[in-house]
């Protein structure tokens, strides 16, 4: 089967932002991502292209009603971001993000200032996901949540943590009393400093780092000390993310 003109214009859309914000609807590629999705039921599936054996494998996933075409593989190359294409993509509409106050002022919320390259993003969406976090805001000049790069780096997390665009101050005028922790090379030391929750953890641009603006506003500053002999500049930002997530763990509920 070949996909109609209109189908393969519509779904190779919704490789640009401008369009998955449009039509409310992103792509997930390959047999993994695609199982957890459809496993889980969280989210509404509008459309799935595979091939024809995956359609065979996989009739247990398929829902009732659910738009399913079986393409050939060359069909599959056409829309496929992935560089080699996998059996199968989903087109999936965008759930509404339902803000639960409790979620914040409950435990770790990490906040993300202009994160641009989408790997680190799908990455920290990962961390968040193992240490129980269950929101990662952003601010409205980091990468998209529903890019198909930040997706497929998550390896699956965009399914259990929740993003919100929002700006720094509209997020601590929501919650004053939450204390916030900004990493940055001039902070104090983490092996120095107690850290508890709830609290909102806040991590800058990989190149530039927190913005002045953001860090007037930000209540304790920290950072990680370089070790004895160690010469790299900095830390890639989901790499510090991960270690900092680890220094709030004992106080995770």
């Amino acid at each position: 089967m070949k996909l109609s003109i209109n189908q393969l214009k519509f779904i190779k859309s919704l490789h640009e932002r401008k369009y998955r914000q449009k039509y409310h609807k992103f792509i997930v590629e390959g047999v993994k991502l695609a199982k957890e999705v459809l496993e889980s039921k969280k989210l509404e599936v509008n459309m799935v292209v595979a091939s024809q054996q995956w359609v065979l494998d996989n009739k247990g996933l398929i829902y009732d009603k659910m738009n399913v075409l079986a393409v050939e593989e060359r069909e599959l190359k056409k829309i496929s971001l992935l560089t080699t294409p996998n059996q199968v993509l989903l087109v999936v509409n965008q759930p509404d993000q339902n803000f639960n106050e409790n979620t914040v002022e409950n435990g770790l919320t990490l906040f993300l200032e202009d994160i641009r390259d989408p790997g680190n993003f799908g990455t920290i969406l990962r961390i968040a996901d193992w240490f129980g976090i269950q929101w990662v805001f952003c601010s409205p000049g980091s990468v998209e949540f529903y890019n198909p790069k930040v997706v497929q780096a998550s390896m699956g997390a965009f399914l259990r943590v929740n993003s919100m665009e929002i700006s720094f101050s509209d997020l601590v005028s929501k919650f004053p009393s939450l204390p916030s922790y900004g990493a940055m090379l001039e902070g104090v030391s983490i092996h120095e400093g107690e850290f508890s929750t709830p609290a909102i953890l806040v991590l800058g641009n990989e190149s530039k780092g927190l913005s002045l603006e953001i860090q007037q506003q930000i209540k304790h500053k920290i950072s990680i000390p370089r070790g004895i002999g160690g010469g790299a500049e900095s830390l890639n930002v989901a790499v510090a993310t991960g270690i900092l997530c680890a220094f709030f763990a004992p106080s995770l509920k």
